[in-house]
């Protein structure tokens, strides 16, 4: 049976979910990227809301050209350590979506350790 990278990634980020939840004192920064965007959320799973969402689909992160690089993906982890640190949130547990931390993903993680979050 061939599987296909969409259906592995959503097997491994399931098996991550077992492991990985938020709480109001240390939220869930999830993320994801599609072939042109990338998208940040920090979540409360107990009380199931989303404390802050930034994405590349906004105006001010928006790059000159739409790609999901390393480059958006800093611009996006900056934004939303910005966001956090607004609303006194410093302390993050990082869901990386079932992706392999190399790359855009570890980019946007170290984009919001720099910006102040600690994960």
């Amino acid at each position: 049976m061939a599987t296909n990278r969409k259906a592995t990634r959503q097997r491994i980020h399931q098996r991550i979910r077992k492991k990985v939840s938020g709480t109001a004192e240390r939220p869930r920064l999830a993320v994801h990227f599609s072939a042109h965007h990338v998208y940040a959320q920090v979540i409360d799973d107990h009380a199931g809301k989303t404390l802050a969402a930034v994405s590349t689909l906004q105006k001010d992160l928006a790059g000159k050209k739409a790609a999901a690089n390393r480059e958006s993906a800093e611009r996006v982890g900056k934004a939303i350590a910005e966001k956090l640190l607004a609303k006194k949130v410093e302390n993050v547990v990082f869901d990386r979506g079932g992706y392999i931390f190399h790359g855009k993903v570890k980019a946007l993680a170290d984009a919001a350790r720099e910006g102040g979050l600690k994960f």
